[in-house]
Protein backbone atom coordinates (compact mmCIF):
# COMPACT_ATOMS: atom_id res chain seq x y z
CA UNK A 1 0.00 0.00 0.00
CA UNK A 2 0.91 3.52 -0.82
CA UNK A 3 0.64 6.50 1.11
CA UNK A 4 0.18 9.84 0.41
CA UNK A 5 -0.56 12.90 1.77
CA UNK A 6 -1.04 17.32 0.91
CA UNK A 7 -2.29 20.04 2.87
CA UNK A 8 -5.71 19.57 0.50
CA UNK A 9 -7.00 18.80 -2.64
CA UNK A 10 -3.67 19.31 -4.34
CA UNK A 11 -2.58 15.39 -3.53
CA UNK A 12 -5.16 14.26 -5.86
CA UNK A 13 -3.20 14.96 -8.89
CA UNK A 14 -0.41 12.79 -7.49
CA UNK A 15 -3.04 10.14 -6.68
CA UNK A 16 -4.34 10.44 -10.32
CA UNK A 17 -0.98 9.95 -11.84
CA UNK A 18 -0.15 6.69 -9.27
CA UNK A 19 -3.17 5.17 -9.98
CA UNK A 20 -2.24 5.74 -14.14
CA UNK A 21 0.71 3.77 -13.52
CA UNK A 22 0.32 1.49 -10.45
CA UNK A 23 -3.27 0.60 -11.03
CA UNK A 24 -3.47 -2.60 -8.41
CA UNK A 25 -1.61 -0.81 -5.61
CA UNK A 26 -3.62 0.32 -2.68
CA UNK A 27 -3.42 4.10 -1.99
CA UNK A 28 -4.36 5.70 1.01
CA UNK A 29 -4.38 9.91 0.89
CA UNK A 30 -4.64 12.00 3.63
CA UNK A 31 -5.60 16.07 2.70
CA UNK A 32 -4.70 17.78 5.72
CA UNK A 33 -7.24 20.38 5.03
CA UNK A 34 -7.55 21.35 8.77
CA UNK A 35 -4.47 23.24 8.37
CA UNK A 36 -4.79 24.57 4.15
CA UNK A 37 -3.04 26.16 3.06
CA UNK A 38 0.47 24.99 4.22
CA UNK A 39 2.10 27.79 2.47
CA UNK A 40 1.18 30.67 4.60
CA UNK A 41 2.98 28.79 7.72
CA UNK A 42 6.14 29.23 9.61
CA UNK A 43 9.21 26.89 9.30
CA UNK A 44 8.17 25.63 12.57
CA UNK A 45 4.79 24.92 11.98
CA UNK A 46 5.45 22.75 8.81
CA UNK A 47 8.04 20.98 10.37
CA UNK A 48 5.45 19.54 13.15
CA UNK A 49 2.93 18.81 10.02
CA UNK A 50 5.53 16.81 8.22
CA UNK A 51 6.22 15.08 11.24
CA UNK A 52 2.27 14.41 11.94
CA UNK A 53 1.65 13.49 8.52
CA UNK A 54 4.19 10.96 8.21
CA UNK A 55 3.74 9.54 11.41
CA UNK A 56 -0.04 8.81 10.73
CA UNK A 57 1.13 7.19 7.16
CA UNK A 58 3.65 5.26 9.16
CA UNK A 59 1.22 3.78 11.54
CA UNK A 60 -0.87 2.56 8.16
CA UNK A 61 2.05 -0.12 7.58
CA UNK A 62 2.36 1.74 4.28
CA UNK A 63 5.19 0.09 2.02
CA UNK A 64 6.23 3.76 1.02
CA UNK A 65 4.94 7.44 1.45
CA UNK A 66 4.94 8.78 -1.81
CA UNK A 67 5.26 13.31 -1.57
CA UNK A 68 2.05 14.72 -2.27
CA UNK A 69 3.01 18.22 -0.88
CA UNK A 70 5.94 20.54 -2.08
CA UNK A 71 5.70 22.73 0.76
CA UNK A 72 6.40 19.61 2.87
CA UNK A 73 9.44 18.61 0.61
CA UNK A 74 10.37 22.10 0.77
CA UNK A 75 10.46 22.21 4.10
CA UNK A 76 12.18 18.40 4.62
CA UNK A 77 15.05 19.74 2.44
CA UNK A 78 15.71 22.55 4.76
CA UNK A 79 14.92 20.79 7.91
CA UNK A 80 16.08 17.22 7.22
CA UNK A 81 13.33 14.22 6.71
CA UNK A 82 11.55 12.65 10.10
CA UNK A 83 12.72 9.01 10.44
CA UNK A 84 10.41 6.70 9.33
CA UNK A 85 9.46 2.77 8.65
CA UNK A 86 8.84 3.35 5.10
CA UNK A 87 10.89 4.77 1.99
CA UNK A 88 9.93 8.29 1.36
CA UNK A 89 9.60 9.71 -2.24
CA UNK A 90 10.83 13.11 -2.64
CA UNK A 91 8.58 15.63 -4.87
CA UNK A 92 11.34 18.09 -5.65
CA UNK A 93 14.05 15.55 -6.43
CA UNK A 94 11.10 14.31 -9.07
CA UNK A 95 11.38 17.29 -10.74
CA UNK A 96 14.73 17.99 -10.88
CA UNK A 97 14.55 14.60 -12.87
CA UNK A 98 11.94 15.57 -15.15
CA UNK A 99 14.02 19.06 -16.21
CA UNK A 100 17.34 17.39 -16.51
CA UNK A 101 15.76 14.55 -18.64
CA UNK A 102 14.21 17.27 -20.96
CA UNK A 103 17.53 19.56 -20.82
CA UNK A 104 15.55 22.66 -20.00
CA UNK A 105 17.91 25.24 -18.89
CA UNK A 106 15.52 27.85 -18.17
CA UNK A 107 13.07 27.09 -15.90
CA UNK A 108 10.25 29.34 -13.97
CA UNK A 109 9.51 27.96 -10.92
CA UNK A 110 5.29 28.43 -9.94
CA UNK A 111 5.05 27.31 -5.66
CA UNK A 112 3.47 28.22 -2.46
CA UNK A 113 5.53 30.98 -0.44
CA UNK A 114 6.55 28.65 1.88
CA UNK A 115 8.38 26.77 -0.66
CA UNK A 116 10.06 29.52 -2.29
CA UNK A 117 11.47 30.68 0.58
CA UNK A 118 13.70 27.33 1.00
CA UNK A 119 14.95 28.08 -2.73
CA UNK A 120 14.90 24.16 -2.34
CA UNK A 121 14.00 23.93 -6.35
CA UNK A 122 16.85 26.31 -7.25
CA UNK A 123 19.40 23.95 -5.26
CA UNK A 124 17.96 20.46 -6.35
CA UNK A 125 17.96 21.59 -10.12
CA UNK A 126 21.27 23.51 -10.17
CA UNK A 127 22.83 20.37 -8.72
CA UNK A 128 21.72 18.36 -11.27
CA UNK A 129 22.22 20.63 -14.13
CA UNK A 130 24.88 23.06 -13.52
CA UNK A 131 23.96 25.84 -16.42
CA UNK A 132 20.44 25.85 -15.34
CA UNK A 133 18.79 29.64 -14.58
CA UNK A 134 15.59 28.62 -12.15
CA UNK A 135 13.53 31.71 -11.72
CA UNK A 136 11.06 31.00 -8.62
CA UNK A 137 7.86 33.02 -7.97
CA UNK A 138 5.41 32.72 -4.90
CA UNK A 139 1.86 32.31 -5.73
CA UNK A 140 0.07 32.34 -2.37
CA UNK A 141 -3.92 33.61 -4.17
CA UNK A 142 -4.01 29.89 -5.88
CA UNK A 143 -4.08 26.97 -3.56
CA UNK A 144 -7.28 28.69 -1.95
CA UNK A 145 -8.76 28.97 -5.47
CA UNK A 146 -8.52 25.61 -5.99
CA UNK A 147 -9.78 24.20 -2.13
CA UNK A 148 -12.93 26.50 -2.92
CA UNK A 149 -13.50 24.80 -5.95
CA UNK A 150 -12.95 27.99 -8.29
CA UNK A 151 -11.03 26.14 -11.24
CA UNK A 152 -12.61 27.85 -14.04
CA UNK A 153 -13.79 31.51 -15.07
CA UNK A 154 -12.19 34.75 -14.78
CA UNK A 155 -11.29 34.40 -10.94
CA UNK A 156 -8.66 31.36 -11.46
CA UNK A 157 -7.58 33.02 -15.17
CA UNK A 158 -6.96 36.23 -13.52
CA UNK A 159 -4.99 34.89 -10.88
CA UNK A 160 -2.53 32.53 -12.83
CA UNK A 161 -2.12 35.11 -15.57
CA UNK A 162 -0.54 37.50 -13.02
CA UNK A 163 1.37 35.07 -11.27
CA UNK A 164 2.92 33.98 -14.76
CA UNK A 165 3.54 38.00 -15.69
CA UNK A 166 6.05 38.02 -13.07
CA UNK A 167 8.21 35.25 -14.92
CA UNK A 168 10.74 35.78 -17.42
CA UNK A 169 9.42 35.72 -21.31
CA UNK A 170 12.10 33.64 -22.72
CA UNK A 171 11.68 30.31 -20.37
CA UNK A 172 11.67 26.74 -21.56
CA UNK A 173 9.59 25.22 -19.10
CA UNK A 174 7.43 26.43 -16.08
CA UNK A 175 7.12 23.77 -13.24
CA UNK A 176 3.77 23.51 -11.70
CA UNK A 177 5.89 23.44 -8.47
CA UNK A 178 2.11 22.62 -5.71
CA UNK A 179 0.27 19.72 -6.75
CA UNK A 180 -3.05 21.93 -6.61
CA UNK A 181 -1.11 24.08 -9.56
CA UNK A 182 -2.47 21.07 -12.43
CA UNK A 183 -5.79 21.25 -11.59
CA UNK A 184 -5.35 25.09 -13.16
CA UNK A 185 -3.61 23.59 -15.88
CA UNK A 186 -5.48 25.31 -18.78
CA UNK A 187 -5.00 28.57 -16.92
CA UNK A 188 -1.25 28.53 -17.05
CA UNK A 189 -1.25 27.14 -20.95
CA UNK A 190 -3.15 30.25 -22.07
CA UNK A 191 -1.18 32.66 -19.48
CA UNK A 192 2.49 30.86 -20.82
CA UNK A 193 1.37 30.18 -24.55
CA UNK A 194 2.42 27.10 -26.94
CA UNK A 195 6.51 28.38 -26.78
CA UNK A 196 6.63 27.07 -22.48
CA UNK A 197 6.32 24.10 -21.64
CA UNK A 198 4.89 22.83 -18.50
CA UNK A 199 5.83 20.53 -16.23
CA UNK A 200 3.86 18.40 -13.53
CA UNK A 201 6.32 16.52 -11.36
CA UNK A 202 3.57 14.08 -10.20
CA UNK A 203 4.31 12.19 -13.76
CA UNK A 204 8.38 11.55 -13.05
CA UNK A 205 6.80 11.08 -9.43
CA UNK A 206 5.02 8.22 -10.61
CA UNK A 207 7.48 6.47 -12.68
CA UNK A 208 9.66 6.63 -9.76
CA UNK A 209 7.04 5.11 -7.45
CA UNK A 210 6.34 2.21 -9.77
CA UNK A 211 10.21 1.59 -10.09
CA UNK A 212 10.60 1.08 -6.37
CA UNK A 213 7.06 -0.88 -5.92
CA UNK A 214 9.16 -3.30 -8.88
CA UNK A 215 12.51 -3.46 -7.11
CA UNK A 216 11.30 -3.52 -3.63
CA UNK A 217 8.19 -6.26 -4.78
CA UNK A 218 5.55 -4.36 -3.31
CA UNK A 219 2.23 -7.05 -3.15
CA UNK A 220 -0.09 -6.04 -5.45
CA UNK A 221 -3.36 -4.96 -3.96
CA UNK A 222 -7.12 -4.69 -4.88
CA UNK A 223 -6.54 -1.35 -6.39
CA UNK A 224 -8.47 0.54 -3.45
CA UNK A 225 -8.11 4.07 -2.36
CA UNK A 226 -8.70 5.40 0.78
CA UNK A 227 -9.39 8.82 1.30
CA UNK A 228 -9.13 10.95 4.44
CA UNK A 229 -9.30 14.73 5.55
CA UNK A 230 -8.60 16.15 8.39
CA UNK A 231 -11.69 19.14 7.41
CA UNK A 232 -15.03 18.82 6.83
CA UNK A 233 -15.89 15.49 5.40
CA UNK A 234 -19.05 15.88 3.11
CA UNK A 235 -17.12 18.78 1.33
CA UNK A 236 -13.71 16.44 0.65
CA UNK A 237 -16.40 14.20 -0.22
CA UNK A 238 -17.93 16.36 -3.07
CA UNK A 239 -14.16 17.98 -4.24
CA UNK A 240 -12.66 14.44 -4.90
CA UNK A 241 -15.53 12.95 -6.33
CA UNK A 242 -15.39 16.17 -8.64
CA UNK A 243 -12.42 15.89 -9.66
CA UNK A 244 -11.87 12.15 -10.03
CA UNK A 245 -15.12 11.46 -10.81
CA UNK A 246 -17.68 8.55 -8.74
CA UNK A 247 -14.89 5.11 -8.75
CA UNK A 248 -16.41 2.26 -7.03
CA UNK A 249 -12.78 1.41 -5.38
CA UNK A 250 -12.95 4.90 -3.84
CA UNK A 251 -13.63 4.63 0.08
CA UNK A 252 -14.04 7.61 2.04
CA UNK A 253 -13.03 7.45 6.14
CA UNK A 254 -13.21 10.54 9.24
Amino acid sequence: MLGLFDSGLGGLTVLQRLRERLPQQDIIFFADQLHVPYGDRTPGELVELLRANVEFLDARAVDAIVMACNTSCATAAREGWPVTKAPILDLIESAAIAVESAGYQRIGVVATAATTATRAYTQKITSRISRAHVFEVAAPALVPLVEAGKLVGEEPRAAVAAVCAQLPPDLDAVLLACTHYPLLDAHFAAALGEGVARIDPAIVHAERAAAIAAHEGFAPGTGSITCITSGDPERFRLAVTNVLGKLPEITFER
